[in-house]
């Protein structure tokens, strides 16, 4: 007598049903994959958006240190930086030999600006303009790039209380003169005032018969 299987085979509607199950299965997967890629692209779309401009879309080389913008900490020695490199060469070596003095009373001349570009003056005059609400209120403190001594070379400003101090008492010696009275950090070479001293002051800049060229 035939021996009866241990097992019944499987019927066409259990394989249907596996079948099926199977393939919900693999959608599913997929689903999941979908979803994970999605997700790293997204997170992946996020950090290029966040993440700084390139050098090629960085600001123009004359608004930067190359059109005369100074970090903190720069001297009256630092050649490195055409802020100074760039001022008129006898204002420069007064300005040095100014500090070397300064330095013996522990004072030190550190820039805050000197030489500009064009380019940056107008920045500088733009912004002025927003931030006093009018362009005659501006004009008391910033220059047109045709008329301000920045852009010739031929003014400096200094950073530090001690070393505004330190000129306002000793720089008519070297010939360096503060110019405005409300910019007690402007300095520019007056070599008359070595023998004569330094000539009065304008309240500001829209006194001054230069900027009115």
């Amino acid at each position: 007598m035939p021996r009866t299987p241990r097992f019944a085979p499987k019927t066409p509607r259990r394989i249907r049903r596996l079948l099926v199950l199977g393939l919900l299965c693999v959608v599913g997967l997929l689903c999941v994959v979908a979803a994970i890629t999605a997700a790293l692209g997204f997170r992946s779309q996020s950090a290029s958006s966040s993440s700084p401009p390139s050098p090629s879309s960085s600001a123009a080389p004359s608004l930067g240190e190359a059109g005369g913008a100074v970090p903190d900490g720069v001297t009256v020695f630092d050649d490195g930086y055409p802020a100074v490199a760039n001022l008129r060469p006898d204002l420069l070596r007064a300005l040095r030999s100014a500090a070397g003095d300064a330095a013996e009373d522990g004072v030190k001349f550190y820039v805050n600006s000197g030489w500009r570009s064009p380019e940056r003056q107008d920045q500088l005059l733009r912004e002025a303009v927003s931030k006093y609400g009018s362009e005659d209120e501006a004009a008391r403190w910033v220059a047109t790039a045709d008329t301000s001594p920045h852009v010739s070379g031929d003014a400096i400003d200094i950073g530090g209380s001690n070393a505004t101090v330190w000129l306002s008492d000793h720089g008519a010696e070297y010939g360096l003169c503060q110019i405005y009275r409300n910019e007690p950090w402007h300095y520019e070479l007056r070599t008359d005032a070595i023998d004569r001293g330094c000539p009065r002051m304008y309240a500001d800049p829209t006194q001054d018969p230069r900027m009115r060229q």
